[in-house]
């Protein structure tokens, strides 16, 4: 009668001790995790290193991932990286043609890559725009091609018809618009992927397709057009003088579509590295101006195979129409034309 009163009490007593050894048992886990997490966490840098590491760290818009620009940025950063001396940082942004704007106003861009005509849309809203952008360096020109149909002839022709500039945010979306616009010719404008579009066109239901981008271009390298699909010439004159610069297009680009011995003419789009126009003394020159030292001392590392071959026609001491050098760019180029002339 007695014996399960005693099994209670018992019970009773060493619920309280297993209590406190499991406790104790917890307690020398989880010292011994927290131990293991302090081992595997990274000590945060002293603040003397981290203002050395962001002192010498560049921003670079480079726009859409997809894009050449970013491409080239990604390639620079590689090149002229030199741990906490200096460290490029390209940045995705909404596209090439946004790029300037994330240079103007957001936080942390030095430079950018942009179509020189990008500042056409500041004309009014920031009419000094041309003194507050300087370039580094003109990096490689974007031909027009004005791709279309056998029974399009002239660019009156286009007249009314569906023009593809490709889908917003790229080159073709931003700088097509307006050069037509300055031609004066008015078309039905679609900004959707040129590779829908070229099937469009080979069912007649698109008229042209306009490219903005290195030739050549492989949809037309490797694309068999039936006879009449062509290019249409685009003349250079005083009308494309502020961002523009002449082009051609020929056969040794385009076998299927340009005969032996000719040429198209058209007009090219500079893609330039830029940088805001920092006071000479301030920390934000002097990084861009260190920049500019290694990117320049290594442009040979860039032109060696492993890299876009854009790199390979680059020349340091090509400008941009309607903008400046950057002051450290240009004192580079002054140098090293010293140093040629000073040789033997």
């Amino acid at each position: 009668m007695n014996k399960a009163p005693k099994s209670r009490s018992l019970l009773l007593l060493l619920v309280p001790v297993a209590m406190m050894l499991q406790t104790a048992c917890l307690e020398a886990q989880t010292g011994r995790n927290a131990k293991a997490d302090a081992q595997l966490v990274r000590p945060l840098p002293k603040e003397n290193e981290k203002d050395r590491m962001n002192a010498w760290t560049v921003g670079l818009a480079g726009g859409l991932l997809e894009g050449a620009p970013i491409r080239l940025a990604a390639e620079m950063a590689r090149v002229v990286d030199d741990g906490a001396d200096l460290h490029l940082l390209p940045i995705v942004t909404r596209g090439a043609t946004d790029n300037l704007n994330a240079l103007l106003y957001l936080r942390g861009v030095d430079t950018a890559i942009i179509n020189s005509d990008a500042l056409e849309e500041y004309k009014v809203q920031a009419p000094q725009i041309r003194s507050r952008i300087t370039y580094l360096l003109n990096l490689f020109p974007s031909e027009l091609h004005i791709f279309v149909r056998p029974e399009i002839t002239s660019l009156q022709d286009l007249v009314g018809k569906r023009v593809n500039f490709n889908t917003l945010g790229t080159a073709a979306a931003y700088s097509g618009p307006l050069i037509f616009s300055r031609l004066g010719i008015d078309v039905d404008k679609t900004f959707i992927p040129h590779q829908v579009a070229l099937e469009q066109m080979r069912k007649g239901e698109m008229s042209a397709v306009v490219f903005i981008t290195s030739k050549p271009v492989d949809a037309f390298v490797k694309g068999r057009w039936e006879a009449g699909f062509k290019f249409l010439p685009i003349h250079y004159d005083k009308k494309f003088e502020d961002y523009y610069l002449p082009a051609t297009l020929d056969a040794n680009e385009y076998p299927n579509l340009i005969k032996q011995g000719e040429r198209v003419s058209t007009i090219a789009v500079p893609t330039a590295l830029v940088a805001f126009n920092w006071p000479l003394r301030s920390n934000r020159y002097q990084r861009v101006a260190r920049l500019v030292d290694y990117l320049f001392s290594r442009i040979d590392r860039l032109q060696a195979p492993g890299f876009d071959p854009k790199w390979q026609s680059i020349n340091l001491a090509a400008s941009v129409p309607g903008l400046t050098r950057f002051p450290a760019a240009q004192e580079w180029l002054d140098r090293k034309a010293r140093s040629v002339q000073a040789r033997p």
